[in-house]
């Protein structure tokens, strides 16, 4: 008779994977997760089933992780405008909290990795849409959660291709500028 999972366990070895993966990427083989988590490439096959298998959990727990904290940061508060929150979240998801999910999803855009969670290109942009457009309706603006999300991606994108974090940060501030709602007597005005 085989021993019964213990959920508590593969929860914590999970837990232990993806602050490895995040920290250092998504590795080729087990022994870095092994060393991380304190136990065998053997317990974390009878844990998990197979290598991949045990990567694209790291990879769901890892992207759930992000989707919790980030979420938070997208939604919008009554205490200042929308475009100041996506200032903010912007802020963050560039800096030291958000990197390490944006070079371990990075590595999505590879073919080799890209075939452990095959549509999360997909995925990865749906996720964020509603959030937006949530807190884009704030402003009135639900409309242009689309044009949101494309300007951080192609922003993002342009920061991990140059590293040139004062020049993406400018465009963002800029582009929010741009998305600020007018004044009524302004807009109505022309100027």
């Amino acid at each position: 008779m085989g021993r019964r999972p213990q959920p508590d366990i593969k929860n914590r070895l999970l837990d232990a994977c993806a602050d490895h993966a995040l920290a250092h990427g998504l590795p080729d083989r087990l022994e870095p997760l092994a060393t991380a988590t304190g136990t065998s490439a053997r317990m974390l096959i009878y844990h998990f089933g197979t290598r991949d298998a045990l990567l694209r959990a790291v990879l769901g727990h890892a992207r759930q992780r992000q989707l919790d904290a980030f979420g938070d940061l997208l939604k919008a508060r009554s205490d200042e405008p929308y475009t100041a929150t996506l200032d903010r979240a912007w802020t963050s998801i560039t800096g030291v909290d958000g990197r390490p999910y944006l070079q371990m999803f990075g590595q999505l855009r590879e073919s080799t990795v890209q075939q452990l969670w095959p549509g999360f290109r997909r995925t990865a942009t749906t996720d964020w849409l509603g959030p937006l457009e949530d807190g884009l309706r704030s402003i009135g603006r639900p409309e242009l959660a689309t044009l949101v999300l494309a300007v951080i991606r192609g922003l993002l994108m342009d920061l991990d291709a140059t590293g040139d974090t004062a020049r993406t940060d400018r465009a963002f501030r800029d582009f929010l500028a741009a998305v600020e709602p007018r004044p009524r007597h302004a807009a109505a005005s022309g100027s």
